[in-house]
């Protein structure tokens, strides 16, 4: 995944506790915690494809904005490429689907298999004209063979539950339907909710739960339920619980959950839906010369 000298430098930044960039510290105990973060994802498809369990949730996994030679926004190494490379190599795996719900961009996991079209890679996340890394618009849909197959959905900030996850469902479902992915790995914490300090958004905790069921209802129809979810964003740690939970008890199984917002969630902005159509309309005119399922 990631080039040897670009591995060589995080090791030598961490040797003399320096700082990638100026929101990437590099110490000997991050490095540790990196190298542990990405075990456990490697542990979670593990235990998929030798049968031991159906679906597993990574707990604090999902370093998105780390690409093949750089890293950046808090993120080292990237897990989920190493995962899907990992089974690729180990288990045989063909086609993989990567759903991004993090508030931002993943740009480094983009980056890694814009030109790859056995990984589907969709993301849903904060406009990037407002937020880091201010890339990911929806004319960002591959190179090459890979043409297609990098699928974003910008949403404005404020964005609230009802239209995020109409969002979700008419983008995700049809494209895994037709992909058919062997599994399907999905990242993102709390960072999409309303009381998040560094994203807009609007996404209460209940929000992340359907989401989290929606994850789960696709992968059982198209990945014989194969799922590795990897909550591990956000910055209010009032939510973060919450919304932690919420995505795992959505994986786990239970219909519903007895947890609520610490504040009330406000208003999405009246406007917001009508841009969503628009921004899903034009993602479908711009991805249907690749998928069936955008033109009916």
């Amino acid at each position: 995944v990631h080039d040897e000298g670009y591995i060589n430098l995080i090791f030598r930044l961490a040797e003399k506790g320096w700082r990638y960039d100026w929101d990437t510290p590099v110490s000997p105990q991050i490095l540790e915690a990196a190298l542990l973060i990405v075990g456990g994802a490697l542990e979670a498809g593990r235990a998929i494809y030798e049968e031991r369990i159906d679906r597993a949730v990574a707990l604090g996994c999902g370093y998105h904005h780390a690409g093949r030679n750089y890293g950046g926004g808090f993120c080292v190494f990237n897990d989920i490429a190493i995962l899907v490379e990992h089974l690729r190599k180990e288990h045989g795996l063909k086609r993989a689907l990567i759903l991004d719900y993090d508030v931002h961009f993943g740009n480094g996991t983009s980056d890694i298999y814009y030109e790859d079209p056995n990984v589907l890679f969709i993301s849903l996340h904060q406009d990037p004209r407002t937020i880091y890394p201010g890339t990911g618009f929806i004319e960002d849909i591959g190179r090459g063979a890979g043409k297609g197959y990098n699928v974003n959905v910008p949403l404005p900030p404020g964005t609230g539950d009802q239209t995020y996850l109409h969002a979700l469902r008419e983008i995700f479902p049809p494209l895994a339907q037709e992909f058919r992915p062997e599994i399907i790995i999905a990242n993102g914490g709390s960072d999409a909710h309303f009381a998040d300090q560094l994203g807009s958004l609007g996404l209460t905790v209940k929000g992340f739960f359907n989401i989290s069921r929606t994850i789960v209802e696709v992968a059982d129809r198209v990945s014989q339920g194969r799922l590795v979810l990897m909550p591990g964003s956000g910055y209010n740690p009032e939510v973060l619980p919450q919304c932690w939970y919420a995505l795992t008890a959505g994986v786990v199984g239970p219909e519903e959950i007895d947890l609520r917002d610490p504040y009330p969630p406000p208003a999405e902005p009246p406007r917001n839906r009508q841009t969503v159509e628009a921004t899903l309309s034009n993602l479908k005119r711009n991805l249907k010369d690749y998928w069936e399922c955008f033109n009916v």
